[in-house]
């Protein structure tokens, strides 16, 4: 992330996931094993890929939290996440060029994803599918 006046995207989201303790965004699931396209030198792998497919509707839903807080801290409304938000962006300010934040992130485990298996029926699923004829 390029230094400057203004907290970076991805910096931001981490404080406020963070700060939030918002598991299933995007800090969460990256930590967990997700592959994102946006992730600069990781590979996509179809675990990857499964995780954050698995795990949709609560991106989206941090995507939202995240940015309505850091707009309301942008705008210098009261957010739960401001601390956090104006302590992060003292310590970008002061950051020299070369040298970097390395923010620890208290990964907490999300249950294992199932991967799906297309176009073979499990005997369970048989079972059910047989009984419905």
């Amino acid at each position: 992330m390029a230094s400057g006046r203004n907290l970076p995207h991805h910096l931001g989201q981490f404080v406020v996931e963070a700060t939030l303790g918002l598991e299933k965004g995007f800090w969460g699931l990256l930590a967990n094993g997700a592959t994102f396209e946006s992730v600069v030198g990781r590979r996509r792998t179809k675990p990857g890929r499964e995780l954050i497919r698995a795990h949709h509707d609560a991106l989206m839903e941090t995507e939202h939290l995240v940015s309505g807080n850091v707009s309301a801290w942008r705008a210098s409304r009261p957010t739960p996440a401001g601390p956090a938000l104006d302590a992060m962006l003292a310590r970008w300010r002061v950051l020299p060029v070369s040298d970097a934040l390395h923010p620890e992130w208290a990964t907490r485990h999300l249950p294992s994803v199932k991967h799906a298996q297309r176009g073979r029926l499990t005997s369970r699923r048989r079972a059910v599918a047989t009984s419905q004829r």
